[in-house]
């Protein structure tokens, strides 16, 4: 969901202010983030079992389901959903790169299959570290070059096994970097207003996009008349799949995630975030088989990957206190 993405509970994770926590999180609590994260890895999935219908298609109509789901609660809860007008123009941009991004997510998974895909959205961590300083214009940290290069060791090992698979993984990897540009600009908007109204603002914003986006891959596609792509769901099943991934995936996650971001510290909850694609990548050769399973390289390279990723908060924490100035 948020995405994964949106103002998904992941960018709230990242950049979001959080508030002391009263009580410490108890093991239900410790189960449902976990939970949490195995319904994000869960999300590449519903992508493929969606086929014939085209990823452009899929977006579309999660996004509708969500903001509809978004403004039934906020409707419920009775919120306002006041903004600036600059500022609502920008929500709605944003929500456009989520478009793309859930596009090319989902094409991903489709061209290479689901445990690639996840293996190059694992580079988030390292697009931040890039994109973060030119977007907030800040110093580029030491700590994040020298995972920069271990995230691009992982991935020339990926690249080297799976030759058959590059442009599947180019693709992911190109979503990563979305996921991480609109994560970043959603940092701006954060401290300013509610994180469920910036997901709603986002969320239409991405229906337009991927509206847009469906809309001229139909046009493009030849064999559009003949069946061969859907591009409106045909079946009962597409509908549930849907239903899943719009109000379990984004609503359900969102809302719950958000309640047990008052009794984690962020710091813990990034770090199991950093597991979806763990949990993805298991549950895709669980319910594929023979088809998610790849060559050692390929895992080697993975967990080279996941190992920088899930390093990073330590080292980030070490680094900062060992060049932080001392006082008398």
């Amino acid at each position: 969901m948020m995405h994964d993405e949106l103002a998904t509970i992941a960018f709230i994770m990242h950049h979001a202010s959080f508030t002391l926590m009263v009580n410490k999180p108890s093991l239900t609590d410790y189960l449902q983030l976990h939970f949490i994260v195995l319904i994000w890895g869960f999300t590449a999935i519903l992508g493929k079992l969606l086929q014939p219908l085209d990823s452009s298609a899929v977006v579309l109509f999660r996004t509708l389901l969500a903001v509809a789901g978004m403004g039934t609660l906020l409707f419920i809860r009775k919120q306002s959903i006041d903004v600036s007008p600059a500022d609502r123009w920008r929500l709605l941009g944003t929500g456009a790169i989520i478009a793309l991004h859930w596009v090319m997510f989902f094409l991903a998974a489709r061209i290479a299959n689901v445990s690639v895909c996840l293996a190059g959205m694992a580079t988030s961590s390292l697009w931040a570290s890039v994109l973060e300083p030119l977007v907030l214009r800040r110093r580029v940290r030491t700590i994040e070059v020298v995972m920069g290069a271990v995230v691009m060791a992982g991935l020339y090992l990926i690249f080297r096994f799976e030759f058959d698979k590059v442009v599947g993984l180019a693709i992911a990897v190109f979503s990563a970097m979305l996921s991480s540009l609109f994560t970043i600009i959603n940092s701006r908007f954060t401290h300013k207003y509610d994180a469920l109204v910036i997901s709603f603002y986002e969320m239409a914003g991405a229906v337009v996009g991927a509206f847009a986006l469906w809309m001229a891959v139909r046009a493009a596609d030849p064999l559009a008349a003949n069946h061969v792509v859907q591009y409106v769901p045909e079946t009962s099943i597409q509908w549930l799949w849907l239903l899943i991934l719009a109000l379990v995936c984004t609503v359900y996650a969102y809302s719950v995630g958000v309640r047990l971001l008052r009794k984690f510290s962020p710091y813990m909850a990034v770090l199991t975030v950093n597991l979806e694609p763990v949990y993805g990548i298991l549950l895709a050769v669980l319910i594929f088989g023979d088809s998610e399973r790849m060559t050692p390289g390929f895992y080697i390279g993975t967990l080279v990957i996941l190992a920088a990723v899930l390093a990073y908060p330590f080292m980030n924490r070490r680094f900062t206190k060992a060049t932080l100035p001392t006082t008398i």
